[in-house]
């Protein structure tokens, strides 16, 4: 038994601190900053950066609460390890199951943008046949980097990182000095939906759990988890923030514009500009599919290494050294979802789901804290309750201003889940 159990291979700690502060960073910024600010400006004109602050300091009160908790684990699976430990195996069961649809209709929404502004440039990708070609072939080109390897996966998503953030800062650093107070008068808003823009927010903000799923493969999970969390996402509101303020001070009615930051670029640089953030936008979903298929399918191999989901999900590639059986299930679904649904489909489906798991992290912070026995944690939150109980109230608060359908889904999505943690068990028993 014990050759055996030496025999058997094992995930590669390859992921050091700047490798999951860039992971973080990819993991949130994909398309929203892409079509976003023209939604928010026809939600609260000119006041739409104030609306990102706003979010920001929300959606801060969960990213402390993960920072905390992830710090206890050098474990995979993210916000499923955090709940099951918390509240037991059923709540952790759909803690995962809600993550791993969270995560794979975000990157189907994503891998739709994409065939949008590659449509900008070769038309031929708005046909069903060419969308289908097209979606395929990102499907397949992710699932391989990620199969060879987490190195691989983990170098690549370092090169997108930094090809997706040089642009939006020439955007910043050319964009500021050409704001127009004329312009942002033009951005004006009769009945403002402030609730409506930061539910949006929420969801270009979110990804930042997606990297603590792979824990097993960072080099030191319990002290680099709060460091990337914190760090990326100062960088992401600040970035967002300025963004926005860029694209309301500089295009006039941006509300009208269906891709709002090629028309900046338009003004700033011409028909190269338009180009420019039509390449950027490709290479920002492409870069944050690569992050969410080295993430997401660590929620099934975390689930099925505890016989909650078949065992064949936990196999490990020998030579790769990475989760394959996962990989490739992951990849089935997110090419389904993807030709089947539209951005909207998939990202408001998304959106609505995240919110139940970040409240449930929160709530696992209080509950591993009147824990006195437990490890210290490796990051601590000052005023951790308090914290704890804001971010709890911040994402159950936006929950309640859900539409019946869209409760209606997410009740739906969530009674599969006990069901399907029953027939695992009972299947493992036999």
């Amino acid at each position: 038994m014990s050759c055996a159990r030496a025999a058997r291979p094992e995930l590669l700690r390859a992921i050091g601190r700047w490798d999951l502060t860039a992971a973080v960073l990819n993991g949130v910024i994909g398309s929203s900053i892409f079509g976003l600010p023209g939604t928010l400006a026809k939600l609260v004109g000119a006041w739409s950066p104030l609306a990102c602050l706003a979010a920001g300091v929300g959606t801060l009160l969960v990213v402390l609460c993960f920072a905390e908790v992830a710090s206890r684990f050098r474990e995979a699976g993210g916000p499923y390890l955090y709940a099951r430990e918390a509240f037991g195996p059923l709540v952790g069961f759909e803690a995962g199951w809600l993550t791993f649809w969270i995560r794979v209709t975000a990157v189907a929404a994503n891998l739709n943008v994409f065939v949008q502004y590659l449509s900008e440039i070769a038309p031929l990708a708005r046909s069903s046949v060419g969308r289908a070609a097209v979606i395929t072939t990102l499907v397949l080109l992710v699932a391989l980097v990620n199969l060879r390897g987490v190195r691989q996966a983990t170098w690549t998503i370092n090169v997108f990182t930094l090809a997706k953030l040089l642009p939006l800062l020439l955007l910043i650093v050319l964009g500021l000095p050409a704001l127009s107070r004329a312009t942002l008068l033009t951005q004006t808003v009769t009945a403002p939906d402030w609730t409506q823009a930061v539910l949006l927010l929420v969801f270009a903000y979110g990804g930042f759990e997606a990297p603590l799923i792979p824990a097993s493969e960072a080099k030191d999970p319990r002290r680099d988890s709060g460091f990337a969390l914190l760090v990326a996402f100062g960088l992401v509101a600040g970035l967002y923030m300025l963004v926005q303020l860029t694209v309301v001070g500089l295009v006039p009615e941006v509300r009208r514009q269906a891709a709002p930051l090629a028309a900046a670029f338009g003004l700033l640089l011409g028909p190269a500009g338009v180009t420019l953030a039509a390449l950027t936008a490709m290479v920002s979903v492409y870069g944050y599919a690569i992050g969410n298929a080295l993430q997401s399918p660590r929620v099934l191999f975390a689930m099925a290494q505890r016989g909650e989901l078949p065992a064949v999900l936990a196999r490990v590639h020998r030579s790769f050294r990475t989760p394959y059986a996962a990989i490739a299930l992951y990849a089935a679904i997110v090419w389904g979802l993807a030709l089947y649904g539209s951005f909207e489909w998939n990202a408001t489906l998304s959106a609505v789901v995240r919110l139940v798991t970040y409240a449930l992290t929160c709530a696992a912070l209080i509950a591993f804290r009147r824990r006195r026995a437990l490890e210290p944690p490796g990051f601590q939150v000052p005023a951790g309750m308090a914290v704890a109980i804001a971010g709890s109230a911040f994402c159950l608060g936006l929950l309640a201003t859900r539409s019946f359908a869209q409760a209606g889904v997410l009740v739906a999505l969530a009674g599969v889940g006990p069901l399907l943690w029953l027939w695992s068990r009972r299947t493992t028993a036999r």
